[in-house]
């Protein structure tokens, strides 16, 4: 049977490193999205017995098409502070077995050994090893510098176990952002608009203005990440579910917060699109002046309608996000299969400014604002390395061992998103500066893009280009 083994090193105690893989949320962070989804579980934990039912797959099938294999893993070894194993009960493998196993780094930190030892379900060649070895060198390589990056947040944040209510927490963010702060020690209530929600949430309804005060009240913090996709065609209808879930959301959450034994912190989702979509020329600040068209409209729309939290004193954060990078959906998502198939290339015009972040970047930037007292506002929420449209293509073709030279059609993007969606998500010209955040203390796991793909795309050495 082959066995494949990763090692890795963590400049913290084995006690601190063992109690993060005992928090809910730690299968969320260790996973790539696209390549596994979380469908059930676990039932508790880590501890023997726990169940997780998943869908396993790659980026595009999954994300795309949503074709994925059931897999059913359950956890059969717990020995606290050194090891815990699991293994597959049902799935697409005749077996499959996972050791964690924890030791102490020499000079000190926690050195962890991950060994899987799994057999196919028939006789496979040599080609065909090789490439589910290099799938895995890929996933640890994700879960190394994922399990690094988000303990170094904590350490530097140090907060105090808060309780923090989150909107939108089913979303591509918000899946990373509470499955980060349970991690953390952190309590999570998620609000949701089912009239019967289940453990862990709470109901709202933003269109009505029903809220359930009860779980606001006592918690230190909101994340507010609600609001209907932007992807599609911009319809009247689409931009005024755009525009209405944002605005609605936000005011239903202001008038609870603006009242007395309600969280003091706010941190909202907000987007780049408030500069406009075309800002040739321009380094763009959260100082630099609103641009025209209708995502500007709705940013400036989104943001002021906190207004009245912030007169209450409530401090207010607002992550203005960029290009979200990720193999789990996003902006991404869309262009690998062109990509993988040597038809890849530029978007828009070269030379156009692409201001992008990974999706764990963003994520933790989220908790960093939760837990930054002094960070308030507008914040651009970018990594520190903007790109060109020709950079960016390039660098993803790079990353995929396929060729990026056909520019993608004008009529394509239209065709898809009509004038109107094409002008404003897809012929965008916006160099954004993160020097805000920065200069806040936020440290990004993966500034560069080669690093950001390489981790958003499970592809190994993603560590090195960091």
């Amino acid at each position: 049977m082959p066995v494949f083994e990763h090692v890795s090193h963590y400049p913290h105690p084995r006690e601190e490193v063992f109690a993060w893989h005992t928090r809910p949320g730690g299968f969320v962070r260790l996973t790539p999205p696209g390549m596994a989804t979380l469908l059930a579980g676990p039932t508790d934990g880590i501890e023997v017995g726990s169940e997780l039912r998943l869908k396993i797959s790659d980026p595009v099938l999954n994300g795309l098409l949503g074709v994925g294999l059931p897999w059913l893993v359950r956890h059969v070894e717990l020995v606290p502070g050194e090891r815990f194993v699991d293994e597959q009960v049902r799935g697409p493998l005749k077996s499959w077995r996972h050791e964690h196993l924890f030791s102490d780094a020499p000079g000190g930190g926690t050195t962890i050994t991950d060994r899987v030892t799994w057999e196919p379900p028939i006789p496979l060649p040599g080609f065909a090893i090789d490439i589910i070895t290099g799938r895995l060198a890929g996933m640890f390589t994700f879960r190394e510098a994922q399990l690094r990056d988000d303990l170094a947040l904590h350490s530097r944040l140090g907060a105090a176990p808060a309780h923090v209510v989150v909107t939108g927490a089913s979303g591509l963010i918000g899946t990373q952002v509470c499955a980060l702060l349970t991690t953390g020690g952190h309590r999570v209530t998620r609000l949701v608009r089912s009239k019967k929600p289940g453990p862990g949430e709470a109901s709202w309804d933003p269109a009505s203005g029903h809220i359930d005060r009860a779980a606001l009240e006592g918690a230190d913090a909101v994340v507010h990440l609600a609001g209907a996709s932007i992807a599609g065609r911009f319809t009247p209808a689409h931009k005024e579910a755009i525009l209405r879930s944002r605005v609605d959301g936000t005011t239903t959450l202001v008038r609870a917060l603006a009242s007395g034994g309600m969280p003091r912190t706010l941190v909202q989702a907000s987007g780049i699109g408030v500069y406009g979509a075309r800002r040739p020329g321009d380094l763009l600040t959260e100082a630099s002046a609103p641009g025209t068209g209708f995502l500007a409209e709705v940013v400036e729309a989104w943001e002021a309608s906190a207004q009245p939290a912030v007169d209450a004193g409530v401090r207010a954060a607002f992550l203005r996000t960029g290009i979200v990078l990720s193999g789990g959906g996003g902006a991404l998502l869309p262009q690998l299969p062109l990509f993988l198939i040597g038809a890849g290339g530029r978007l828009t015009a070269a030379d156009a400014w692409l201001s992008w972040i990974g999706l764990d970047d963003m994520a933790r930037a989220y908790a960093h604002a939760l837990f930054t007292p002094g960070l308030d506002g507008p914040v651009n929420a970018v990594a520190p390395q903007p790109v060109t449209a020709g950079e960016f293509a390039r660098e993803l073709g790079r990353t995929l061992r396929r060729p990026a030279l056909l520019p993608t059609p004008d009529f394509g993007p239209k065709l898809v998103l009509g004038s109107e969606g094409a002008d404003q998500l897809i012929d965008t010209d916006q160099r954004v500066s993160s020097a805000k955040l920065e200069a806040s203390g936020f440290v990004f796991g993966q500034p560069t893009l080669t690093a950001a793909l390489r981790h958003a795309l499970a592809r190994p050495g993603a560590r090195t280009e960091a």
